[in-house]
């Protein structure tokens, strides 16, 4: 008999749950050392195959680009590994000797880890090295259109770190993909910490499921580059950094909003690095298809400049990397200044500062708020005015918001989750790491006696203590007297 298919992918999800339940109790049995050598093996088979999973990627999900998949995949393989392979996770992880506090970690147990289709592959290996650095079981649930890819990505952690020691069933990923089989795992008893990175949909029940979960929001990133700029490198970088995998990171520049006097300079180097400017017919053809319904279109999402003209009915050169609209106005009734995960850009043009300030806002209000925002600018005045108003969780200052955001050409720490802080409904403002895994217990000794603050009121003395003459005590009762008018 054939089982129906939610039944059987909540079958699914239950049995995974329990094996992970299992081999999380024998990974948290391990030290430091066996942790390390998991993640290092784990690390190794993802460079490997780290082309094969980006070509399976695009194949399946049709965004994006071969090659700019594999850069995501050997960032989580080679760089997001070296930032976390010599962090303590395991046992006593500090000891503050002054004040006398040990801390000690805890994994939080297993991990439910919600995969996009814009980035599968790399998401996967990037959440799977920082849970089981920190102790923790992973159990995937994949996007139905990335489900092959994501699954294939799992299977090979999953056996390099069984070569390793690692216990079956540590790593593993739904094989039927379905909103039963996410609600089965987000809600279980058996699961721990939900990490998700997908939807405002699937963010928002991830909060819902009274689960702790480390979520993301949208990111409707505007980028300001202020007269003080240095226009070239500027515009290298944002061209750079939008036109990387087709705009599929969540942090790419969505906005450009330019000083007017710089302007003319802002749009021929746009174009001297293959930009394309939409006329107002081809502003309007693109405007159509880029929302169905108030939502994003999910056919323009990771694709080409030249296939998204030919969706809109127009035609653009062969070697035009990104396309831009000039636009005045925010809003859903003006599409370009959405959330697009393809290689399209807004263009503002202001007059000062404060008028980009309340652009930049406004965008960031329409969908973006708590994530990212970018600034070029040499006047560190105006850099740190920007960085004091706006609700971004991080502002990325001269460098591309793909790239700075997540830690690969910046100091901040590499990740591929990028936490919204209270902004935009998240729990935490952090690129999430091994150390949003774990419970941080702390031995504290005692050092010190409680003091023991006197009363604010004096007590009254004995009346032992006091002497009263007879003529004092009739010169009180007169004037009590007098005082009652009697």
């Amino acid at each position: 008999m054939m089982l129906d298919k939610d039944l059987s992918s909540v079958q699914e999800v239950r049995s995974f749950l329990k094996t992970a339940h299992t081999a999380q109790k024998k990974l948290e049995k391990m030290t430091q050392n066996q942790i390390d050598r998991l993640i290092q093996t784990m690390s190794d088979a993802a460079k490997n195959h780290a082309y094969t999973l980006a070509e399976m990627a695009v194949y399946e999900t049709g965004y994006g680009k071969a090659e700019d998949k594999l850069t995501k995949n050997l960032f989580a393989a080679n760089t997001i590994y070296d930032a976390i392979k010599d962090k303590k996770t395991v046992g006593i992880i500090n000891r503050d000797e002054n004040n006398r506090v040990w801390e000690i970690a805890q994994p939080v147990g297993v991990i439910a880890g919600i995969v996009p289709s814009t980035n599968p592959t790399s998401t996967v290996i990037f959440k799977a090295l920082i849970a089981v650095k920190a102790g923790n079981a992973i159990v995937f649930s994949p996007h139905p259109s990335a489900a092959k890819c994501t699954s294939e990505t799992a299977k090979i952690l999953q056996q390099a770190a069984s070569q390793a020691g690692a216990p079956d069933g540590l790593i593993t990923c739904v094989t039927q993909p379905s909103l039963a089989a996410a609600n089965e795992l987000m809600t279980h008893q058996l699961t721990n910490v939900i990490l998700a990175t997908g939807g405002s949909g699937m963010v928002k029940a991830a909060y819902s499921s009274g689960k702790p979960a480390y979520g993301v929001g949208p990111g409707n990133v505007p980028v300001y580059i202020h007269s003080s700029a240095d226009v070239q490198r500027a515009v290298h970088h944002i061209v750079e950094s939008k036109t990387f995998d087709n705009g599929t990171i969540c942090s790419s520049e969505q906005a450009i909003v330019v000083d007017k006097k710089i302007k003319r300079k802002v749009k021929e180097e746009f174009k001297r690095k293959g930009v394309y400017f939409l006329d107002d017919h081809e502003k309007k053809q693109v405007a159509s298809i880029i929302l169905i319904n108030g939502s994003l279109n999910p056919k323009i999402v990771g694709k080409s400049p030249q296939a998204i003209a030919e969706m809109a009915g127009i035609l653009v050169p062969p070697s035009a990397k990104a396309l831009i609209a000039e636009e005045e106005s925010v809003g859903k009734d003006y599409p370009f200044s959405v959330e697009k995960l393809a290689p399209i850009l807004a263009l503002y043009t202001v007059e000062n500062w404060e008028t980009a300030n309340r652009f930049c806002e406004e965008l960031l209000k329409l969908g973006g708020l708590g994530h990212s925002m970018g600034i070029h600018a040499e006047d560190q005045q105006i850099i740190e005015k920007f960085g004091l108003e706006k609700h971004v969780s991080r502002l990325i200052v001269n460098a591309g918001t793909t790239f700075g955001g997540i830690g690969a050409t910046t100091g901040l720490q590499p990740s591929m989750t990028l936490g919204c802080g209270s902004f935009g409904n998240n729990i935490t403002s952090d690129n999430i790491g091994p150390q949003h895994l774990m419970n941080i217990k702390r031995l504290a000794f005692g050092i010190q006696e409680m003091e023991k603050e006197e009363p604010a009121i004096p007590r009254q003395q004995s009346n032992s203590n006091v002497t009263i003459s007879k003529e004092e005590v009739a010169q009180i009762v007169k004037s009590v007297l007098q005082e009652m008018q009697f």
